[in-house]
């Protein structure tokens, strides 16, 4: 039987969480989308997490990654994603925020350039991180490199452990069982929130990468039983092996919370329409749609994460598998910053 909200955030209590951004995020209704959609349009403003302007989903699993790190006594912490990846940064702002050291281990699938360093790469080194910048080998894929980049960043923890300067090592994205509670919990957050409201959610379309935060989700919907459909709209190639690790990592969330509910690979359809020519690449479809967020609303969404995203939900809406009339959330996971990086990056926007 599905726990009902007060039980289910009593399961939380039992795990070390470090407070790190401002809850719960904005959610409400976008009014010139709805009218243009034909839906009853929703945003979760996971941008405004903190604990700085550049906010975004990662805060929700360091709380719990970083908490258990400084329950260990950690001095430093190792991490991995793009130069511009939101997930390094965040990761650097969140142990300068508790007195660790961050170490970034950044793989160039856009090449900085030195004389002209932007965006999150900039924001890594006001922060003071140690970077190293991993670089594709000829010959190598964009997964070999990251592959290699694990290594020598468990290589360094392995040092690090072993001279006597504890370190947490974690892994692209926060996407494991502890980073993923954060996720588990915002979906409880979530239903707070559309209960006061006197809504349900018919669907919610969020951007899934490392999928962390889709497993966090799939396992706070199986906590509560929820019954609307999410979406994951993925930004890059995932094989059909990627729903056995979202749903694994789900399966691990609620073995830490101590439930008895399971996520089943066949419990969500990952969209994969929308992510060519692959990750940090632009396309025409998140393009229109980071324009038509911006002219209706004022917002502004990204051309990795969630302009992707968005481009799926409009996709999902104008095909007719949303039906007009449905409650629609969109999960905004952040990263506007990607606005200012590379023009690899940004594509045409106007």
């Amino acid at each position: 039987m599905s726990a009902t909200l007060s039980a289910a955030e009593a399961l939380f209590d039992r795990l070390p969480r470090a407070q790190l951004g401002f809850f719960p995020t904005p959610l409400y209704r976008l009014e010139n989308l709805s009218k243009e959609l034909g839906v009853n349009l929703y945003i979760k403003r996971d941008d405004f997490t903190g604990m700085n302007l550049f906010g975004g989903n990662k805060v929700r699993k360091l709380e719990y990654l970083l908490g258990a790190a400084k329950a260990r006594g950690c001095e430093a912490v190792i991490t991995y994603g793009a130069t511009q990846s939101n997930h390094a940064m965040e990761t650097a702002a969140s142990c300068r925020r508790l007195g660790m050291q961050p170490i970034l281990y950044l793989t160039a699938v856009v090449e900085p350039d030195e004389a002209d360093v932007r965006s999150n790469l900039l924001l890594d080194r006001i922060l003071g991180a140690e970077i190293h910048i991993v670089d594709i080998l000829p010959g190598e894929t964009e997964e070999d490199a990251d592959a290699r980049a694990a290594e020598m960043g468990a290589q360094r923890c392995r040092e690090l452990n072993g001279s006597g300067h504890p370190c947490m090592d974690i892994p692209m994205g926060g996407a494991n069982d502890l980073g993923s509670v954060g996720f588990a919990r915002g979906y409880l957050e979530l239903r707070a929130q559309l209960d006061a409201l006197g809504i349900s959610a018919d669907y919610i379309f969020h951007a899934t990468g490392t999928g962390g935060t889709l497993a966090g989700l799939l396992a706070g919907r199986s906590l509560l039983g929820g019954t609307e459909e999410i979406v994951p709209v993925a930004v890059s190639f995932k094989d059909d092996a990627y729903r056995d690790k979202v749903s694994g990592i789900a399966n691990r969330v609620l073995d830490l919370l101590g439930a008895q509910e399971r996520v089943r690979r066949e419990d969500f359809e990952l969209e994969r329409g929308y992510y060519l020519p692959g990750y940090e690449q632009p396309n025409a479809h998140a393009s229109e749609a980071i324009s038509l967020m911006a002219r209706h609303e004022g917002l502004f969404i990204d051309p990795v994460y969630t302009g992707k995203a968005f481009a799926g939900l409009i996709g999902n809406v104008r095909s007719g598998r949303v039906k007009p009339g449905s409650n629609v959330v969109f999960w905004h996971t952040g990263g506007a910053t990607a606005l200012f990086a590379e023009q690899q990056i940004l594509g045409k926007l106007y």
